[in-house]
């Protein structure tokens, strides 16, 4: 599902995704053979990082028997001895068995993707998959049946405001932001190294409300994960904005998980159009598709540079 250099990296992937495989495959519209045995994994993994079991084992100085694990963590010796028996099973955890007890600690994936310490933490994003997107997801139906996200739903909110009913507090904003640091920890060297960007002098990584507020000159526009969250419409009034303000000779860089021309593939990116129909107005698309939105711009030299891992980057010039 992720095609990232990195095995750990893929198969938390798989297991972050697995929820997004199981609700598709509830509408009846893939076999029981088409859907990975991952679903299940989303919420042993939610449930992990959100009890804090991998940054007590990180922190401790030898392996951990459930009964010390769930002292630690006000959970049931029980329920933490299922907990931790399913994570070792996911590779999360390894286990040695001495006499009749158990002693767990953080495989290489753990001790790299799941501890709060880690430079390559994905904390944050896992707890706001878990809290936000997953509520979402369990909606998936009605948002096809009318073709909008589900925020009402899910959270009682009005979403006329997409980004007031993303950002429903404080905090929710934080995690939010803080995930997608994290995303950009395991992403960031490859979507920046696409192109050289020495010609630019001054950067613009565009955020706020990019409709409304004045946006400042710059010669590039870094725009991360934006398009998707929006309509074509929307997409066009936005360029043509950045096009308004950019300085001759400077350009945009987009970065987004691209659709096969097809629209077949790959599988993740598929599954992220179906979380902007859950989340947002938007949706992934096609290359030809960005072609046409940045062309309809007046952006020209349209260039596309596959990174080989989920993200791929777009530059266009003015």
């Amino acid at each position: 599902m992720d095609s990232s250099g990195d095995p750990a990296y893929r198969l938390l992937n798989d297991y972050s995704n697995g929820f997004m495989v199981s609700q598709v495959g509830m509408l009846g519209v893939l076999s029981t053979e088409a859907v990975p045995s991952f679903p299940c994994c989303s919420e042993v993994l939610f449930t992990a990082c959100e009890l804090g079991v991998f940054d007590l084992l990180a922190e401790a100085r030898e392996p951990l028997g459930s009964e010390v694990v769930a002292a630690h963590l006000g959970t049931s010796p029980h329920g933490a001895d299922l907990l931790l028996d399913a994570c070792a099973s996911l590779e999360l955890l390894t286990v040695d068995t001495r006499g009749e007890t158990a002693f767990y600690q953080n495989t290489e994936l753990s001790r790299t993707f799941l501890t709060r310490a880690s430079p390559k933490s994905q904390h944050n994003m896992l707890l706001y998959l878990s809290r936000t997107t997953y509520l979402c997801w369990g909606h998936l139906a009605a948002a096809v049946r009318e073709g909008k996200n589900q925020y009402a739903k899910a959270f009682g909110v009005p979403s006329d405001e997409l980004f007031t009913a993303i950002y429903r507090s404080e905090a929710e904003q934080l995690q939010f932001m803080r995930g997608l640091q994290e995303v950009w920890s395991v992403y960031g060297r490859a979507v920046m190294a696409a192109f050289d960007l020495s010609l630019f002098p001054f950067i613009c990584d565009l955020g706020g409300d990019f409709f409304k507020d004045l946006l400042p000159e710059a010669d590039l526009y870094i725009l991360a994960r934006i398009l998707h969250d929006w309509t074509d419409e929307k997409c066009s009034h936005l360029l043509a904005r950045i096009h308004h303000t950019c300085k001759p000779g400077g350009g945009i860089l987009v970065v987004e998980s691209l659709l096969d021309e097809d629209r077949r593939g790959p599988l993740t990116t598929q599954l992220y159009s179906l979380n902007m129909l859950v989340r947002t107005e938007g949706r992934e698309r096609t290359p030809a598709e960005y072609r046409t939105l940045v062309s309809s711009a007046d952006f020209q030299d349209f260039q596309l540079k596959k990174t080989g891992k989920i993200y791929d980057v777009i530059l266009a010039r003015k």
